[in-house]
């Protein structure tokens, strides 16, 4: 008998009897169920467009057949918790910022709403953490330029500082030392090295003498005969291991020819009354504040 001869290769598929360069075009068709998908999704966008604000136009968009405005939507979103949040904020504004802490639900309050006013408007220069980074404050820590206190606090975020704005915006300016000729670079050098021996770092002895008189004559009024700063008028103690710009030669260099100038922006008009408060007292209770 006879054996039926087995297959050893693959149907080879029909082929479309395009052919290019001695390449043929299989016709192997897209799955059915795939095929009423993709017509299905075509359909539902179109569908979409008709019924819903889909299409930009010149000063706005197509509304679409339901009406309806997104903006609207979250307008009123924003509204409703508003209202919802109207009177906690209320009794916030007219609590003492002291006394805030008191108050069990204005505490838990001001934590979730401070939390969140701050990684939206100064994390972008404090960090999400508030650790700061080169040129912008640590705010974990207490060392602060302009007091820690929470009034004090409050002041400087409603008004910030060295801005234009704020006619009550905390202000003073370092000189520069070098730009303008006040000291002679010999001079500069040797009042960094003062300030590298009253903070504890390696120092040329020498230069570090000379430049005692130096700072005598020149930076004691703001950072105080030994060096410990005046919180008063935002001069930093220079004998700590604190550094917004950084302590070593080059920088404190840097820091004297220079001079530093950073500015925050008042807040009072971008956030109300209650938000300053709440985010306030959230710096506050990070650990810093004093």
């Amino acid at each position: 008998m006879s054996r039926k001869p087995i297959k050893t290769e693959p149907t080879e598929p029909d082929t479309t009897g395009h052919v290019w360069d001695g390449i043929e075009e299989y016709n192997n068709p897209l799955p059915r169920w795939w095929l009423w998908t993709f017509y299905a999704t075509i359909i539902w966008g179109v569908l979409y467009t008709i019924a819903y604000p889909a299409w930009p136009l010149v000063n706005s968009a197509t509304q679409g057949l339901l009406n309806q405005n997104t903006r609207e939507d979250v307008t009123a979103e924003i509204r409703r918790f508003e209202d919802a949040n109207a009177p906690i904020e209320a009794r916030l504004v007219s609590t003492d910022l002291a006394a805030i802490s008191d108050d069990p639900e204005l505490v838990n309050f001001t934590q979730n709403a401070g939390g969140a006013i701050f990684r939206t408007w100064c994390a972008q220069c404090h960090g999400s953490g508030a650790a700061g980074a080169m040129g912008y404050p640590n705010l974990l820590d207490n060392d602060w330029l302009w007091g820690g206190a929470i009034e004090d606090l409050h002041a400087t975020i409603s008004h910030g500082i060295r801005n234009t704005e704020d006619p009550d915006a905390l202000y003073s300016e370092m000189p520069r030392f070098g730009v303008d000729e006040l000291l002679e670079p010999e001079q500069i050098d040797q009042v960094v090295q003062y300030v590298l021996q009253v903070s504890g770092q390696d120092h040329d002895a020498a230069l570090a003498e000379e430049g005692a008189t130096v700072f005598a004559d020149n930076c004691a009024a703001c950072h105080a005969e030994d060096g410990t700063g005046d919180r008063a008028q935002g001069a930093p103690n220079l004998t700590d291991a604190i550094w917004l710009y950084g302590g070593d030669a080059a920088a404190l260099t840097e820091s004297v020819a220079n001079a530093r100038f950073g500015v925050m922006p008042a807040w009072t008009g971008r956030l109300s009354e209650a938000e300053i408060r709440a985010v306030a007292f959230w710096v506050h209770s990070r650990g810093g504040g004093e």
